[in-house]
């Protein structure tokens, strides 16, 4: 198999209470268009867990209260992976095409994280009008919006 690269189009920013995705100029050219989408998603890289260890671990310890005792790193939403790749689905506040910023409430990357790629999110591809999750995760909110008034704290064990 051909080996291939990835290479940052943007980084995030936090500025005080401020989150932006600040892209590269080269970049900047792909926000054409994309006003008027409400949501994307971030592909961004777990830069801080971008290490030869951390990319062999295939398994761990339960991280979630009600999980099974050893889950594989595919079921797991952890930084710890081959390939230390995150996707975040966020709502966009504003695009500023000239400073080529996107400025978003939330994400779960911290500030001077690469980030790898968007996509505008769209209902007809990316929403699942009824996923099925295992028994230990389906009291989870079913929505990124909900997920913010969950107490996430109860549910890891780190």
């Amino acid at each position: 198999m051909k080996q291939g690269y990835v290479k940052p189009i943007g980084t995030i920013r936090v500025q005080g209470e401020e989150i932006f995705i600040e892209l590269e100029e080269a970049y900047r050219e792909g926000l054409e268009g994309l006003n008027g989408f409400s949501h994307i998603n971030v592909f961004w890289w777990f830069s801080e867990f971008d290490n030869e260890a951390a990319r062999k671990v295939l398994s761990g310890p339960q991280p979630y209260k009600q999980a099974p005792a050893v889950m594989g790193v595919f079921a797991t939403r952890s930084p710890i992976r081959p390939n230390p790749i995150a996707l975040t689905p966020v709502s966009v506040l504003e695009i500023d095409d000239q400073k080529g910023t996107i400025k978003i409430p939330y994400i779960d990357a911290n500030d001077g994280t690469p980030v790898l790629d968007i996509k505008p999110y769209t209902p007809s591809l990316d929403r699942v009008q009824n996923p099925l999750v295992p028994h230990w995760c389906e009291h989870w909110p079913k929505s990124v919006e909900a997920s913010g008034d969950f107490d996430w704290a109860a549910e890891f064990n780190f």
